[in-house]
């Protein structure tokens, strides 16, 4: 499963689900992609069962680009354990996804295929999620 080599702090604080993504809302490497409409904590059983459901659907043909990383870890206490002595180990890793951030692309396949593998992916994720298709740029960028 995907976790970080290795984190400046073990126990970090809890970083913010507010707002929408700034980053990462257009999908870049494959023509169709899976964008979030709400936030919410993937951990990383999550996004490897997102994965295994794509790549199972669209057999050996085309790729599949993750675009999000676990990087946040949730730690948790033993089960009934007293209140106090401190924060508990970290237990999982999460990725925090806000709303417009596109997770998983795909490419490579027609877009019936296309679909039905990210459907089935969002089906494996706790938030909503919608399919977008890339936008071709309008005018080349090597002109000016």
């Amino acid at each position: 499963m995907l976790m970080p080599k290795r984190t400046k702090w073990r126990r970090p604080h809890r970083r913010s689900l507010k707002g929408k993504a700034h980053r990462g809302t257009k999908v870049t490497y494959g023509e169709f992609g899976l964008q979030a409409t709400s936030g919410h904590w993937v951990t990383s059983r999550q996004i490897e069962a997102a994965r295994i459901a794509m790549t199972r659907y669209i057999k050996r043909g085309g790729q599949v680009w993750i675009k999000i990383f676990p990087d946040q870890p949730v730690t948790a206490k033993p089960a009934e354990v007293r209140m106090g002595s401190g924060k508990g180990a970290p237990d999982y890793w999460v990725a925090i996804v806000k709303p417009g951030r596109v997770m998983f692309e795909i490419g490579g396949v027609p877009e019936h295929i296309a679909r039905e593998a990210l459907r089935l992916a969002a089906h494996k994720l706790p938030l909503t999620c919608k399919i977008v298709k890339r936008e071709e740029m309008e005018g080349d960028q090597s002109e000016g």
